[in-house]
């Protein structure tokens, strides 16, 4: 490879990691509240998400022009075919759902996010393969990308905490997130962008940058009061702590956490509800237990429609306050798609995570662990990864994609020439 060749290889490696980003930052921002404006509103979450979408793709080809072959293989097919057997079983419950334009904007919604993550997850596995030395990495784009996103509420929560704030418990209590966006749901992004930011530590060089992130993205999570996003925020460090073998490292991280446990017990038992909220993370078990009695027998194999608990808009019970969602992942798919579609994604869940201690590379092994870890818990007491549209559900569809799509490296004659034209560094195999 000649000097101008290197040259060119590196412009684009830094065009596609602006590229990439940009795309992830604009698509992250769309899930939030920007505006007060309905209107405006809707105008920017369908930009972020549509065009994003149709960026991303741009980005894939443009990959491909560079040097590379879109010729994938799928391994963990299971995963993959199994969520989309979920949005085909949500498509076919528009004949019996009470309210199909919900419906159908929320499965459309949840469709269009997996096109997104397909490409942006592409984009990631040709770079890996044919262009190792980008160090275009997924952890780091996520990771930066979410940080920018708090930025922001970290300026806000100062510049503007009648905005950024949101307050709880009869006023008793403000939580980081205001109406942009919902406190756990917050504080669930802070705990992917901590666990991103971690693999820096694990590399050689600077360590400043990524422990001043992953300290001001701790800070964001303890403002919003989240339960879960702080025992995620744990269950990350605690996680790392065993997995590596650096020493000093080691240390540095368990004097982390144990520095943050009285922050974390000061925010889950010292308020209202105390002990018995921590115990469901929520409060929210007679709510449950009324879903389970009352509304799940009237529709118990097929539920009520994608994203309905009940014939009208919102579950109501002589025994509980009203709700339009459950609040609990697991449970949303129960209502919504009954005992068959929570069956099935039982099944999906067991072999995503499968997929995940299957993947030979550590680091990527971790990632996904990592990352699975406070969205799976904010699943619990939030929208989660089968909810109502959310960026959790966005995480989880690039983490099946990581690990479903691989490179095919039987290329065909029209696959080498392309190769063969557009490089000539590497074997096409």
């Amino acid at each position: 490879m000649n000097k101008g060749r290197i040259t060119d290889n590196a412009r684009f490696y830094r065009l596609i990691y602006f590229l990439l980003f940009a795309v992830f930052f604009i698509k992250l921002g769309g899930f939030f509240t920007w505006s007060e404006n309905i209107n405006v509103t809707r105008v920017i979450k369908v930009f972020s998400r549509v065009f994003m979408t149709i960026a991303v793709y741009f980005v894939y080809k443009r990959i491909i022009k560079q040097g590379a072959v879109g010729s994938f293989k799928w391994t963990n097919e299971l995963s993959i075919l199994l969520y989309v057997g979920y949005l085909l079983l949500g498509l076919v419950s528009f004949l019996w759902s009470t309210d199909i334009g919900y419906s159908a904007l929320q499965w459309f919604m949840d469709f269009e996010s997996l096109i997104f993550a397909y490409y942006f997850i592409s984009c990631f596995v040709l770079l890996d393969h044919y262009f190792p030395e980008a160090d275009v990495r997924l952890s780091n784009i996520l990771g930066n990308g979410i940080m920018i996103i708090m930025s922001i509420f970290i300026v806000g929560m100062f510049a503007a905490p009648d905005q950024f704030y949101r307050l709880t418990h009869g006023g008793e209590e403000a939580r980081l997130g205001g109406y942009i966006m919902n406190p756990n749901e917050l504080g669930m992004l802070g705990g992917v962008g901590i666990s991103c930011f971690i693999f820096d530590l694990y590399r050689k060089g600077n360590k400043f940058w990524p422990i001043l992130k992953i300290c001001a993205l701790l800070y964001v999570v303890i403002m919003t009061g989240s339960r879960s996003s702080t025992i995620g925020c744990l269950l990350i460090a605690f996680f790392h702590i065993r997995q590596g073998s650096n020493k000093k490292l080691k240390l540095t991280m368990y004097a982390g956490a144990i520095l943050a446990v009285p922050l974390a017990v000061t925010k889950m038992m010292i308020k209202e509800g105390g002990l018995d909220e921590v115990l469901s993370m929520t409060g929210r078990l007679p709510f449950w237990k009324a879903l389970i009695t009352e509304g799940l027998p009237r529709e118990i194999l097929l539920g009520f429609g994608f994203m309905r608990i009940d014939y009208k808009d919102k579950f109501e019970s002589v025994h509980t306050y009203a709700g339009h969602m459950t609040h609990n992942t697991f449970m949303q798919v129960l209502m919504n798609l009954g005992f068959i579609g929570i069956t099935l994604v039982l099944i999906q869940v067991a072999m995503t995570f499968r997929g995940f201690f299957k993947t030979q590379e550590k680091e990527k092994r971790l990632m996904l662990i990592g990352i699975i870890i406070p969205v799976l818990i904010n699943s619990f007491t939030e929208f989660g990864i089968f909810g109502e549209t959310n960026y959790g559900i966005l995480f989880y569809q690039i983490l099946i994609f990581y690990i479903c799509i691989s490179i095919n490296t039987r290329l065909n004659p029209k696959q080498r020439n392309h190769l063969i034209r557009t490089r000539k560094d590497m074997s096409t195999g």
